[in-house]
């Protein structure tokens, strides 16, 4: 793996660490929504719903575009799927220890 996808890895895994963050990619898998739309569910500000929607952006899981006044969120599948391969590979650890069973 180049080092610049792993500095991308990296940017996805902390930007997922979080539970609200994982919480807005949650609801924008549901379909693109405005920031306000996000905000939502949370008792949080929206400056801080738009904190979390940074690092998201950073991390290249989510989108910004702009329609008219309309500035939609969509989720971007190509960092989780790279998260994923590289999760893959350890997918024979955890599935051999489910086989042998406890201890």
């Amino acid at each position: 793996m180049s080092e610049v996808a792993a500095d991308r890895l990296s940017a996805v895994f902390a930007a997922l660490a979080d539970p609200t963050r994982r919480a807005v990619l949650a609801r924008l898998a549901e379909g693109p929504a405005t920031v306000n739309e996000i905000a939502e569910p949370f008792a949080m500000t929206l400056p801080a719903v738009s904190k979390h929607l940074k690092v998201l952006e950073r991390a290249g899981l989510i989108s910004r575009g702009r329609q008219a006044q309309w500035r939609p969120c969509r989720l971007e599948a190509e960092p989780l799927r790279a998260a994923d391969e590289w999760m893959s590979r350890y997918r024979v650890f955890w599935e051999g220890a489910d086989a042998a069973g406890p201890g």
